[in-house]
């Protein structure tokens, strides 16, 4: 079983670092979650900033409320993250913003190109697709995303069209990094128009970065 109590500390942390890092949006507007076994998850209760372990409500993947509370902006989206959970055995959090810059690309139906070392790094070696829209936690928006899930089986986060970003990871801390690379070069990217447009890494990039790290962590 896991260690609840680890895990709700780990997902208020990463929210918090979210904040620290500048990479929320004016409204500060997010939702996390975290599995805790194959059928339950905790998550957010309709807030983040300022957000205290005990006020994780525990949901099941079939979207019953099992403890807690959650206003209805979190009920609505039960089903997103559910649909991440069962499409990605291995995920262990799950993080959505509107991270200003990302949401320009999802915005502009623009897949986010992977041109920053720090997404290879940290999950993301291939560019991050874009989901159709659809409303807000909707079966169109949910059917949307495992979809692409479904097509991109290597993505670790996806754009929601004209939302947001969503991310993924094997727990709370390594999803709100790849939160934090990710909106860091949607950044890079809309910058680097000004100098004649960002350009892609050299063949081979991702396994020098890999063989990198392998040799630090010898």
């Amino acid at each position: 079983m896991p260690d609840t109590a680890l895990v709700r500390r780990q997902l208020v942390e990463a929210a918090a670092d979210l904040f620290t890092a500048g990479v929320m949006s004016h409204s500060g507007h997010a939702n996390l979650s975290a599995r805790l076994d194959d059928d339950r998850f905790l998550l957010t209760p309709g807030f983040v900033r300022d957000l205290r372990p005990e006020q994780l409500a525990i949901v099941s993947l079939d979207g019953r409320l099992l403890e807690g509370e959650l206003r209805s902006v979190s009920t609505e989206i039960i089903a997103m993250h559910s649909a991440v959970y069962r499409a990605r055995p291995h995920v262990g959090a799950i993080i959505h913003t509107h991270s200003p810059a990302a949401t320009a690309f999802a915005v502009a139906h623009r897949p986010l190109p992977c041109r920053t070392e720090p997404m290879l790094r940290f999950g993301q070696p291939e560019d991050v697709p874009v989901v159709p829209w659809g409303p807000r936690g909707s079966d169109v928006s949910v059917r949307g995303i495992a979809a692409v899930l479904s097509e991109r089986p290597t993505t670790s986060a996806v754009l929601l069209a004209n939302h947001g970003l969503l991310v993924f990871g094997p727990d709370s801390a390594a999803t709100a990094h790849l939160v934090v690379a990710i909106e860091e070069s949607a950044e890079a990217e809309l910058a680097a128009v000004a100098l004649g447009g960002a350009v892609d890494f050299p063949a081979g990039a991702l396994a020098a970065v890999q063989a990198s790290i392998a040799r630090a962590a010898s």
